[in-house]
């Protein structure tokens, strides 16, 4: 029986195009959230000025937002990748228990683990709550006043909610360098694969 073949030292895990909407996305954000700041806090109102140049950028980059997805659909492998975020199995509720119970060693996670997949799902359907809300303010005609009081309520607060969580995901982000030189070039070691994604490490090791 011939030797099994050494298994190379790293992992393909994103494509160009997904690597590709994750960049664009995080930098519209970015764009977004910090124009809302200088709007929002008169510190930083007063250093930049130009407010309705503020304005058009924050509206500007958050009506593109969901822009690089749209684009990504086009891609099977982000298509493929949505497919797995989309779907919650019995190791996604095991490693919820784990995270939640603060339990120690190994999590069951496929390719993206069960808080991966709850914050997708999450910021997907924030983004369409603040663009709902933010085409109501924006274009002031298409509702009536207490419609749109209601909208410039809704979207402040989730605003400050989507801040939140977004600088939670730049933490873990910080606080993981393999998982950031994965989105970054596409690969990431074995070992950590296996660490933190062993079902999805197990699918794509060769037999």
């Amino acid at each position: 029986m011939p030797p099994r073949p050494e298994l190379p030292p790293r992992v393909q895990r994103f494509g160009p195009a997904q690597r590709w909407v994750h960049r664009t996305t995080a930098w519209l954000a970015l764009v977004c959230v910090a124009a809302a700041a200088c709007l929002y806090l008169s510190p930083l109102a007063e250093l930049v000025g130009r407010r309705r140049l503020v304005v058009t950028v924050h509206e500007w980059s958050g009506l593109l937002l969901p822009l690089p997805f749209l684009l990504g659909l086009a891609s099977p492998g982000f298509r493929a990748d949505l497919r797995r975020l989309d779907r919650f199995g019995p190791h996604d509720r095991q490693w919820l228990r784990s995270a939640l119970r603060r339990e120690r060693g190994p999590r069951p996670a496929g390719k993206f683990n069960a808080g991966q997949k709850v914050y997708a799902a999450w910021l997907a359907g924030a983004v369409l709550v603040m663009l709902g809300t933010g085409l109501l303010m924006w274009f002031t005609g298409l509702a009536p006043l207490v419609w749109r009081t209601g909208a410039t309520f809704v979207h402040d607060w989730l605003a400050l909610a989507l801040a939140v969580v977004l600088a939670g995901h730049i933490g873990k982000a910080l606080a993981d360098p393999e998982a950031r030189r994965g989105m970054r070039t596409g690969s990431v070691d074995r070992g950590w694969a296996a660490r933190e994604h062993p079902l999805w490490e197990h699918d794509v090791t060769d037999p």
